[in-house]
């Protein structure tokens, strides 16, 4: 299984609208990438870090693949109508990482 998180860091000045991300975003997200094998999406909600510190995310969005061809070819196909969509629930730039679930 391959993963890719998409993690919104918590900064000061940034807004969320974590209802329109949940309900709307990850909708056109499943939307554009289930043709390619998208297997299932999540939405974590950040709390708090360590030691009482705030979270160093508001948000992460997880993406699952059987295996990273289908995010490279979804990414590619829909990454632009995706990325335009960022404006209309934050002001913070994602930052990505790829993984291999290994269980």
């Amino acid at each position: 299984m391959f993963k890719v998180s998409v993690m919104y860091p918590n900064q000061a000045g940034s807004k969320f609208d974590f209802d329109y991300y949940h309900k709307t975003h990850m909708k056109l997200v499943r939307e554009a990438m289930a043709p390619f094998g998208l297997v299932r999406t999540e939405v974590e909600k950040g709390l708090s870090g360590s030691a009482g510190q705030p979270a160093p995310y508001l948000c992460i969005g997880h993406l699952y693949f059987d295996n990273v061809d289908g995010y490279d070819k979804a990414i590619q196909a829909a990454g632009a109508k995706l990325r335009a969509d960022i404006p209309n629930y934050t002001n913070i730039q994602p930052v990505r990482q790829a993984g291999e679930l290994i269980e």
